[in-house]
């Protein structure tokens, strides 16, 4: 599929399985899950959500996503990027794909079968009474986490959440959780611009949060459930020092506005934001 210019998504293959049932896609951006993610995409299959699911593959080598499992698990479409990056690129991916197909919502969820389904249908619901950005919390009120590693829940409530939350003018109070809704006139916005190569690791998750509620759109936050495994590996790709200090540049960078658009102006608070030409799904 070709994207026009100035979008710029990483070269992918995109495998329908299905046709369109929702108006709503859930992207789940996975790479070498193995079992986990298919542990998932049977419980998405046992419970009727309302979202056509759409895997979101960076590249993955472990056989977990063989096209007859895929279908069999009521999966609508496997695009794997080809191109360079990582998460962020997934993201890129799928959103282009996503508002291409005409989608009226967009979900995202991570792929290691740490969260609860509840959460997805709150983030639907959300999305359907016209939120533009929804993120979901094991911590609101609904909401439930078990065997969070410790180091995780003190970088996450007391470095984490605080930035992003002072960066976007709104409290979060769960800003590492994978389990979100966009709408399309937000990712179509030029003043929000997700589109870019800048965005290629975690950074575009932490961007968005904070330019939504910047921009006035309409922002909320979902109940949702995290659970761990009790021993064992952690399922994450984000361990070691490395890989936090990588995080804490990204979070500095979004805190001080390093990804937002050159010239791109901000919604004064209370405005509406009128005239959506610009904000429009328009087809890529």
């Amino acid at each position: 599929m070709a994207i026009p210019d100035p979008l710029e998504v990483p070269r992918f293959e995109a495998h329908v399985l299905a046709a369109r049932r929702h108006p709503i896609c859930l992207g789940i951006p996975v790479i070498n899950e193995g079992e986990r993610i298919q542990r998932q995409l049977r419980r998405l299959r046992d419970v009727e959500i309302g979202v056509d699911v759409v895997i979101a593959d960076g590249g993955s080598t472990d056989g977990s996503l063989e096209a007859g499992f895929l279908g069999a698990v009521g999966v609508r479409a496997l695009l794997i990027k080809r191109g360079p990056g990582k998460l962020s690129a997934q993201m890129r991916m799928f959103f282009a794909w996503a508002l291409e197909q005409g989608y009226e919502g967009i979900a995202l969820m991570d792929g290691n079968d740490k969260d609860g389904l509840e959460g997805v249908l709150n983030v639907r619901r959300r999305l359907e009474e016209g939120y533009d950005f929804v993120q979901g919390s094991r911590y609101l009120v609904g909401g439930s986490h078990r065997n969070t590693p410790r180091d995780r829940t003190a970088g996450l409530r007391l470095i984490h959440a605080p930035l992003l939350s002072l960066a976007a003018g709104f409290h979060y109070t769960d800003t590492t959780n994978g389990l979100r809704g966009y709408s399309p006139r937000l990712l179509l916005d030029p003043r929000v611009a997700p589109f870019r190569d800048v965005f290629d690791t975690y950074n575009l998750h932490y961007y968005l949060s904070v330019r939504a509620a910047r921009l006035d759109y309409r922002v909320c936050e979902v109940p949702a459930q995290r659970d761990y495994p009790p021993d064992g590996e952690i399922p994450s790709k984000m361990g070691g020092l490395r890989a936090r200090l990588h995080i804490i540049r990204l979070l500095l960078a979004t805190v001080v506005g390093s990804y937002n658009p050159r010239r791109a102006g901000r919604t004064p608070r209370g405005r509406r934001r009128g005239r959506d030409a610009g904000n429009r799904l328009r087809r890529l």
